[in-house]
Order: C-alpha cells, then sequence, then structure tokens
C-alpha cells in the first residue's frame, strides 16, 4: 500500500486572535520522497548562502533572503511530488452560537474539511502537526478521533499514526508556513512588504492562479479553498 505524509500548519486559528482570516493548510507528498524533498531544500539554503539549520518561515522573508525564498517556491512548484491544499475562513463572518458550536468544534470540522479531500481509502497516511502550545497533544489526539471517526477507519488503516514535530526539523512542514502565510497576507490589508509581494506574485505565477478565490476541488498542486459558511464545503 502506497503512504503519504502529510505536514500541517495553521495560523490565526484561534478565537481570541482578532486577525483575519484563519488558514489550515497542508502539504503532502509520498513517505518515499521526503528525504530527498528535505535534503534539497537543505542545498538551496546553502546555496543562497544560510545555515542549513535555519528554519525558514513566512516571518522570517526580507529583502536579503527573497531569492531564497524564490528559489525555494520554484522548487516547490517544479517537485510534481509536493502538493499543497488550504483553506482560508473570515473569522469575522463566523457566529458559532447560532450553530451551537464551540470555536474548538469548528476547529476540527475545518481541519477535516482540509484533510478529508487529501486521504484515499485506499492509501495510508502519516499525518505531523506542527507544535504550537502545551495543548498540542490534546489537539492531536482530538483530530485523530475525528478523522477516523468520519472515514470510519476505526483500526487506523488508512491514518496510520498522526503526530506533533518541531517544524525547525522538518524543511516541507517550513514551506507549509511559508505558502499559507503567503495566503494570509495576501488576504490582509495592514501589512505591507515588497519581499513579500514578490514571493507572491512567483506563487501567482506559477500556479496559474491568483489565489484569491477557491481552486476547482481537483486541482493538484495548489489545492484552495474559500470557506464561506456552514453549507459551503469542496
Amino acid at each position: 500500500m502506497t503512504e503519504y505524509n502529510i505536514y500541517c500548519d495553521e495560523s490565526n486559528h484561534l478565537e481570541s486572535q482578532a486577525i483575519s482570516p484563519m488558514i489550515l493548510g497542508a502539504i503532502y507528498a509520498p513517505k518515499e520522497k521526503i528525504k530527498a524533498a528535505n535534503k534539497r531544500i537543505r542545498e538551496i539554503k546553502e546555496k543562497n548562502g544560510l545555515p542549513v539549520k535555519t528554519e525558514i518561515k513566512w516571518v522570517k522573508v526580507s529583502p536579503k533572503k527573497v531569492q531564497f525564498y524564490l528559489d525555494a517556491m520554484d522548487y516547490f512548484f517544479d517537485n510534481d511530488d509536493l502538493h499543497f491544499r488550504a483553506i482560508i475562513i473570515n473569522k469575522k463572518t463566523l457566529n458559532h452560537k447560532d450553530f451551537k458550536q464551540t470555536h474548538d468544534q469548528f476547529y476540527y470540522k475545518m481541519y477535516f474539511e482540509l484533510l478529508s479531500k487529501i486521504l484515499d481509502p485506499q492509501l495510508k497516511y502519516h499525518i505531523y502537526v506542527d507544535i504550537k502550545d502545551t495543548q498540542g497533544s490534546r489537539k492531536v489526539k482530538k483530530l485523530r478521533d475525528v478523522l477516523c471517526n468520519n472515514m470510519y477507519d476505526f483500526d487506523g488503516t488508512i491514518i496510520h499514526k498522526i503526530q506533533q514535530v518541531h517544524s525547525k526539523e522538518v524543511e516541507i512542514l517550513q514551506l507549509t508556513d511559508v505558502l499559507i502565510g503567503a495566503l494570509q497576507f495576501l488576504n490582509r490589508t495592514d501589512v505591507k512588504s515588497e519581499a513579500k509581494k514578490q514571493i507572491i506574485e512567483r506563487i501567482k505565477a506559477r500556479s496559474g492562479y491568483d489565489l484569491q478565490k477557491s481552486t476547482l476541488l481537483r486541482e493538484p498542486k495548489m489545492n484552495i479553498f474559500y470557506w464561506e459558511g456552514r453549507n459551503n464545503t469542496q
């Protein structure tokens, strides 16, 4: 059975964070291709004069490092084994009270919406989530319960494991952060950066999308879903 690794990250997902939007995203690839992909990203770091152990993140984009981030985005689009999916949610439109749910419940619903369109019942998956806070272990257990229950995967045939990892140790997870950060930047008007704009323009050019509306569900490379309401699914 073919096995895939999925690397998940999130931005502004807490109810207490006033910033909108909330974004959940993931890069996924065949498990056997992961080692080579991480190695290639480290080589791109070296090529651009960055220490191999440098953690690449959207918040670290700067004019001096912009060429590295452009090269990293080109690598993502040139590598047919790497795929990305994200859900963008305008938190200003949320009304949990009307739908008799907590923000936590909504969060797991959106994670299921993100991953259910990636998961194939004929394959096996290893899901890795970036460590964010002390609640990580509880969140990972809950996420596994939600996914397995909704997919009737009670014996772990499809979802082999879900575990936390440090993004600084996994280059592909760092790429996930960059792609989510680009979408966050694009959907806000209170931040400005010419270097970040360059990266967004490269992503637009390479993906063929303006990144400001949902792609087709079957888009295999840069799959984006703008969630607009309870009955809006993709």
